[in-house]
């Protein structure tokens, strides 16, 4: 039992779990105040543009049964305010990543690759032998 005590501790204080526990408590905040945006503030603007009382709402009667307890209903505004949360949601994770991604690739300060050495003429050339010869012959 004590191994697994200190196996536990040793999983629980590394930087990686704890990263990940901050991560999903930042996550689900983020998620509330998108959900806010898209309930408070998106919704009953596109409500008001299409004219409809509320998203959640609007539903189709499949199978009337004379009692409106009892009818059947397919309740697709609801699913069209969670697409929406969706699509809100990623493209936020999209910018985010996107904007940090962009801060890191600033951080790295790309090297000057080396310059191919001068490739060298034929005058060049002719001089190096003429001076290897009147090396040759002082010797």
């Amino acid at each position: 039992m004590k191994k697994f005590l200190e196996e536990f501790k040793e999983f629980a204080v590394k930087g990686n779990a704890l990263d990940l526990a901050v991560g999903m408590m930042i996550g689900s905040a983020f998620g509330k105040i998108v959900s806010s945006l898209v309930n408070d503030i998106l919704m009953p603007l596109i409500a008001a543009i299409f004219r409809i009382g509320d998203f959640s709402g609007l539903k189709a009667l499949l199978v009337d049964k004379g009692d409106v307890e009892a009818n059947v209903y397919l309740n697709y505004g609801q699913f069209i305010q969670n697409i929406i949360d969706f699509m809100i949601i990623a493209l936020c994770i999209f910018m985010v990543v996107k904007t940090v991604n962009k801060i890191r690739d600033a951080g790295k300060k790309e090297e000057p690759a080396e310059a191919p050495a001068p490739e060298k003429s034929d005058e060049t050339k002719a001089l190096e032998e003429i001076i290897e010869l009147l090396k040759k012959n002082n010797k």
